[in-house]
C-alpha cells in the first residue's frame, strides 16, 4: 500500500514537545507515521510510543513502518478515546501527545476514498471506512441542513444555493460520484470565484468534517489529551483551517487562565490557579523551505501548551 504523507513542521514538532528520552508520548493521528517515526527515534529503550489512528489503511502502514522501533505500539481508535486507550494500556499520565488534525495526504491522494474533488470516486469521505459516507448526506439531508453544514463547517457564503442546486439534482438522480457533487457546486457560485480558486474546496471540507463528527471529537480529544498530561508535560497541535485553530487557541486560554470570578466581583475570591501555560504565544507556521517542498503545510498552524499542574481528571 502506497501510503505518502509528509510531517508537517515536523522540527517544530519535535522541539515543541521536548521529548524525554524515557518519556511516554502518543501521537493521536498515527496516518503515515512521519511525525512517529520521528519521536521514536527520539526515545531510549526505556521510552514509549502509542500511535493511534482511526483510519485502518494508516494503522496498516503505521504498524508495518513503527515495527523497528521497539518503544512503539500502533492502536486503531479516534483519538479522542485517548484516555481509554491509555487505560487499557494501564497508563495514566504521559510526557507528551501530539495531534495533526484534518485529512492525510494519502487519503486526499487516494481518489477512491472519495475526499478529493480532482478524481472521480464514489462520494465517501469516511475515515474509517464505517457509518454515514458523504453520499448518506448528500442525498438524504434536507435542505437547511445542507445549507447549515456547507456554511458553518465550511464557512462558504454561496452555501445556500449549493444546498439548492444539491437538492434539484438529487431529485433526478441520485449524486453518488465527487465530480457529480463538484460540479455541482461550480454551477453554484458566480463566474469571478470559479476564477479565484476551486470553489469545491469549502464544501468538500464541510461534508467531510460533518460525516466524520471531526470537530466533536477534537473538542473531546483536546480535553482527553491534555489531562491524561503530566506536570510538565505538552501537548501539541497543528490545525488546517480556521474552524479547528479557534477552537484549540480558545481551549489553550481556557486552561491558561487565571482567576474565573465574574468580572464585577472586586477581588479575586475563587483561588482558581492557571492549568496550563502557553508555549507559543502565537501560532508556529512553516518556513519558506517548507512551504515550497510541502504545499500542504501552507495552511497548517501549531500551538504547544504545557500542564502545569496534575489536577483530577476530567
Amino acid at each position: 500500500m502506497k501510503f505518502s504523507h509528509v510531517p508537517v513542521m515536523l522540527g517544530k514538532c519535535i522541539d515543541g514537545l521536548a521529548i524525554n528520552p524515557d518519556g511516554i508520548y502518543v501521537d493521536g493521528t498515527a496516518g503515515g507515521a512521519g511525525h512517529s517515526s520521528e519521536i521514536a527515534r527520539h526515545l531510549g529503550e526505556n521510552g514509549r510510543l502509542i500511535s493511534i489512528d482511526r483510519d485502518p489503511d494508516a494503522v496498516a502502514v503505521a504498524t508495518e513502518r513503527l515495527s523497528v522501533y521497539p518503544m512503539a505500539e500502533v492502536i486503531q481508535d479516534n483519538y479522542s478515546n485517548i484516555r481509554g486507550v491509555l487505560d487499557s494500556l494501564g497508563i495514566e499520565l504521559v510526557d507528551g501527545i501530539l495531534l495533526d488534525l484534518g485529512v492525510s495526504s494519502y487519503q486526499l491522494d487516494e481518489g477512491s476514498r472519495g475526499f478529493s474533488y480532482h478524481v472521480d470516486a464514489p462520494l465517501d469521505m469516511r475515515m474509517e471506512k464505517s457509518g454515514i459516507s458523504a453520499s448518506d448526506i448528500v442525498n438524504t439531508y434536507t435542505q437547511q441542513e445542507l445549507a447549515k453544514i456547507i456554511f458553518e463547517y465550511g464557512e462558504e457564503k454561496f452555501s445556500r444555493r449549493i444546498a439548492e442546486n444539491i437538492v434539484r439534482t438529487r431529485v433526478e438522480t441520485p449524486i453518488k460520484t465527487t465530480l457529480q457533487l463538484a460540479d455541482i457546486i461550480k454551477n453554484s457560485v458566480p463566474q469571478k470565484a470559479r476564477r479565484d480558486k476551486n470553489p469545491c474546496k469549502k464544501t468538500f471540507q464541510a461534508i467531510r468534517i460533518a460525516v466524520n463528527g471531526e470537530l466533536e471529537h477534537l473538542s473531546k480529544g483536546l480535553d482527553e489529551a491534555f489531562y491524561s498530561l503530566k506536570s510538565g508535560g505538552r501537548l501539541a497541535v497543528i490545525t488546517f483551517h480556521s474552524l479547528e485553530d479557534r477552537l484549540v487557541k480558545q481551549r489553550f486560554a481556557g486552561w491558561c487562565r487565571g482567576c474565573i470570578c465574574p468580572p464585577d466581583f472586586p477581588q479575586c475570591v475563587c483561588d482558581h490557579e492557571p492549568e496550563g501555560k502557553l508555549i507559543t504565544r502565537k501560532p508556529l507556521e512553516a518556513d519558506e523551505a517548507e512551504l515550497e517542498s510541502n504545499n500542504r503545510s501552507r495552511s497548517a498552524k501549531l500551538r504547544i501548551i504545557e500542564r502545569s499542574a496534575e489536577n483530577d481528571r476530567k
